[in-house]
């Protein structure tokens, strides 16, 4: 790798700023890089250059804006009982919003030369964070990023890019030589199970039914109202929920974190004057066995969620493949990234008391792990947040394990884990853009990229 000036002062000198407007006004999606070639159609061009990988320097500050741990969530919320404070279950910030704070999204970089995985907030020791903190004030990026990436591989982690895999329209750029590639994940269970905490409360009262079962109750019959318990089962309520339309909710709510963590590295690229573009990244496991996941499978009809009659004639005309999924993410005998579900807690009563532990717990955010926050004299603070109830959590218990017993995994309708989209980041062919493009195509960012940040 080239040399990155690391060590002198004001390597990122003008970054910090870059007028927020015009990083706006210029943001594009530039996908064609240095050593790229297209090989057909009116844009047919081959890259006179050689592929040009970013440095470490400019990897750290798309790695920050994406997900950069920031500082002290501020938390300012109402926390008396029914009031919904205690649904937050984070209480550090990063670059990139999150819902109750839970930083679903980890973020994933792979270059020509390795592949990490960029730690989460709730990825560092308590002890880490102060000094976190203050590498993101005083702009020292490059030693933030080391310190936040996991190697998990050499070399570039890819899936294949045939259909299937993805679309046609990203075939020829994606995983070219040079780029680098950031690709957010998202861990479903957590926000799935402090979801349901929270709807389950004696104030929120929510009562699910499984779709795909005949509207039945979702495991909770006996915190139904009408047998004595606290869920509304009253139909006319406007109290009740699917299975399916809980998931799709928090589903859309991640997505949408990634969707920000996209429009972060977009605008920076655009600030440092590199190229790049979002792609179709959903695939059920293709990215997940490239990055080493564990993984697991079951029947088609089963990941589908067929009834019966389909699973059966599906099995007979021997149609019902196999369909691996990711269970979670481990190197060196160590679990990095690892979802509140079996196989890593022996049933989901053991999870879902694990994470009302983290909140809550001697050491959880809202007791012990509160003393980190930003917060003024936080044990008064914390005294007064309660827990949820042991009927919410009996209730969540319940509920979560019927959707893992029914379908086999936890959600019922994904993976633990999904990808949606991904940016790929790359050095502008100059030459290609003003060979086919009006002069504004580019910025004088890309123009006077090289001369800015690479030594002659």
């Amino acid at each position: 790798m080239e040399s990155e000036r690391v060590g002198e002062p004001g390597v990122y000198e003008g970054l910090d700023r870059y007028p927020l407007l015009d990083a706006l006004r210029s943001r594009r999606s530039r996908r064609f890089g240095m050593g790229m070639k297209i090989e057909s159609g009116p844009f047919a061009y081959q890259s006179q250059h050689e592929p040009l990988p970013l440095t470490e320097t400019e990897e750290a500050a798309l790695a920050f804006a994406a997900c950069g741990v920031t500082g002290n969530a501020l938390a300012d919320l109402s926390y008396g009982r029914g009031q919904g404070g205690g649904m937050l279950a984070g209480l550090l910030g990063r670059a990139v919003a999150s819902p109750d704070a839970i930083n679903t999204v980890s973020v994933f970089v792979t270059n020509d030369e390795a592949t990490y995985l960029l730690k989460r907030p709730q990825d560092f020791a308590p002890t880490e964070i102060p000094e976190l903190i203050e590498l993101a004030r005083r702009g020292e990026l490059v030693e933030l990023y080391r310190r936040s990436r996991i190697k998990i591989s050499d070399g570039r982690a890819a899936p294949p890019v045939e259909p299937g895999y993805n679309f046609n329209i990203n075939r020829w750029a994606l995983y070219a030589p040079g780029g680098t590639y950031f690709l957010p994940v998202e861990e479903m269970t957590a926000v799935y199970v402090n979801a349901m905490l929270e709807a389950f409360d004696e104030e929120m009262a929510i009562f699910v039914v499984d779709e795909r079962a005949n509207f039945r109750p979702a495991g909770i019959s006996r915190f139904a109202q009408s047998k004595g318990g606290h869920l509304n089962d009253d139909t006319s309520s406007g109290r009740m929920a699917t299975i399916q339309t809980i998931e799709a909710s928090l589903a859309e709510a991640c997505a949408i974190e990634q969707g920000m963590v996209l429009q972060n590295l977009a605008l920076m690229s655009q600030a440092l004057g590199l190229g790049g573009y979002p792609n179709f990244a959903r695939h059920e496991f293709g990215w997940f066995q490239a990055l080493g996941f564990r993984m697991g499978e079951m029947p088609a009809s089963q990941y589908l969620g067929a009834n019966r009659l389909i699973s059966t004639a599906l099995r007979l005309l021997g149609r019902d493949q196999q369909v691996p999924y990711p269970l979670g993410l481990e190197r060196g005998g160590g679990v990095l990234l690892e979802p509140f579900c079996p196989p890593y807690y022996p049933s989901m009563e053991a999870a879902v008391r694990e994470f009302v532990e983290r909140k809550f717990g001697p050491q959880g955010i809202f007791r012990g792990g509160a003393s980190a926050s930003g917060w003024r004299e936080p044990d008064e603070k914390t005294a007064g947040i309660p827990a949820p109830s042991e009927a919410a959590i009996e209730a969540a218990v319940a509920y979560c394990e019927y959707v893992y017993d029914r379908y086999g995994r936890f959600p019922a309708h994904s993976a633990p884990f999904r990808t949606v989209l991904g940016y790929q980041a790359t050095h502008v062919d100059v030459d290609f853009y003003d060979r086919f493009y009006q002069p504004d195509a580019l910025s004088e960012t890309q123009r006077q990229h090289t001369d800015r940040w690479h030594e002659p």
